[in-house]
């Protein structure tokens, strides 16, 4: 879920800037973070229901979207708006995807559609989901953290499926501030390291990796050329 894909094209906020001055160097302070604490809630929903099932089926091309169930976010967490058929599970995360420690955990503007498969809608959508209800129930950061760790040690959240994966490759996407809509991509997950055994970050590969210590999984990233729609995607980065 969505929470690594935002690693791969962030900046470094913790970049020490350096200027010299009268025979010493001074230490410019780090800017001020730009979302501290959590928004009103109103700024994190969509009002229009009908706008949020099209959003979260449009992360995957509608041979795949169009089967799948659909949540929305609600003042208590995620509901069924549509029932699925094909084992598919389309949803928009927001911002409290990402780790913890990420400066933009709550940016209300973030909009991240995610069609996960039948594994990933079993075995680690939920983690997601019960960290949503965390969220609303007005947990702290390392409160969310702490009952995350427990569920996953007490086995209360299930353990990943293999072959877990995810779409995301919504044009409306809004990952963060700094890679906004980014590129159009495809996710594996994996409970273990699995980035030897596919090349992952080698030079000229496709796949990318990130390591997620808090999920305790690793996502595999591979570029698409198209978004669902089917119009062409950027260029991929070098």
């Amino acid at each position: 879920m969505g929470k690594n894909h935002v690693k791969i094209v962030a900046l470094a906020f913790a970049l020490q800037v350096v200027l010299p001055g009268a025979g010493r160097q001074l230490v410019a302070q780090a800017p001020k973070a730009a979302y501290p604490a959590m928004a009103p809630l109103d700024r994190y929903l969509i009002a229009d229901e009908s706008s949020e099932v099209a959003l979260a089926r449009s992360a995957a091309p509608s041979s795949i979207s169009d089967g799948a169930e659909v949540m929305v976010l609600g003042r208590k967490g995620y509901k069924t708006a549509v029932k699925g058929t094909n084992g598919f599970l389309c949803l928009v995360e927001r911002s409290w995807a990402q780790n913890e420690e990420d400066a933009e955990f709550w940016n209300p503007k973030m909009r991240a559609p995610h069609c996960f498969n039948a594994q990933a809608a079993r075995s680690f959508a939920p983690i997601y989901l019960m960290k949503t209800r965390l969220v609303l129930a007005g947990k702290s950061k390392a409160e969310i953290a702490r009952d995350i760790a427990a569920a996953l040690d007490n086995r209360k959240l299930p353990a990943l499926e293999s072959g877990a994966m995810a779409y995301m490759m919504s044009k409306q996407q809004y990952l963060n501030d700094r890679g906004k809509s980014w590129h159009p991509h495809v996710m594996f997950y994996s409970p273990g390291d699995m980035t030897k055994s596919w090349a992952a970050d080698d030079p000229n590969s496709p796949v990318m990796v990130a390591n997620d210590p808090e999920e305790r999984v690793t996502i595999l990233f591979i570029l698409a050329d198209k978004w669902s729609d089917g119009s062409p995607a950027p260029p991929n980065m070098p």
